[in-house]
């Protein structure tokens, strides 16, 4: 008897408090299965100033990474005097990276558009956030110093400024702006599905 007894509270209590969390669910899972449960549509404020400071708390969104390995040439020459002799030449072995993505903290109100449970959204534009020479994988390959000079001790560190411009352009030649839109533009897209809009256009 006390076993039932026990039984029957700890079910009483149980569906008491599973009323309450549907009750209380409005997004995400648990906002879908309170609708199915309790034949209620789930509430969303989906205001443009929400949703602009929703969007914004991805601030840097960083969509793409792009590696590269090269060699790169620096060197000091003579217009007059051969390399044999005044040149100072080096090769390094280059391995940087490049981060491209989208700052949404620069998101404006007038970017986003609201309209009958539609939204359409004005990404700013892609950019790179930065380009790095990873100094543990990179190295000098090659150095020839002319008979009559010392090596230059700012050529290496000049080199390694040029590696990275040379990084930075192949990204962009390789489309690496275009790739960190198309991949923030999904991530936009699906976090608005979330918040209930039933079309969503994102450029």
């Amino acid at each position: 008897m006390r076993l039932l007894l026990a039984l029957a509270i700890v079910f009483l209590v149980g569906s008491i408090a599973t009323v309450v969390y549907l009750r209380h669910a409005v997004t995400g899972v648990s906002g879908r299965i309170a609708t199915l449960l309790l034949g209620r549509p789930v509430s969303y404020d989906t205001s443009v100033p929400v949703v602009v400071e929703k969007i914004q708390s991805l601030q840097r969104l960083e969509t793409v990474s792009y590696s590269m390995d090269t060699i790169v040439e620096g060197k000091r020459t003579s217009d007059i005097l051969p390399d044999l002799l005044f040149g100072d030449r080096l090769l390094l072995v280059v391995h940087g990276q490049a981060i491209a993505g989208i700052d949404l903290s620069k998101l404006k109100p007038e970017d986003v558009k609201v309209t009958n449970g539609a939204i359409h959204v004005e990404l700013p534009p892609s950019e790179i956030f930065t380009t790095a020479i990873d100094n543990k994988k990179t190295r000098v390959y090659l150095r020839t110093t002319g008979l009559f000079v010392p090596a230059d001790q700012n050529l290496e560190t000049e080199t390694r400024s040029k590696a990275e411009e040379q990084l930075k352009n192949a990204a962009m030649q390789d489309g690496i702006l275009d790739n960190a839109k198309r991949n923030a533009r999904a991530t936009v897209t699906t976090m608005l599905n979330g918040l209930g809009f039933a079309r969503v256009d994102v450029k």
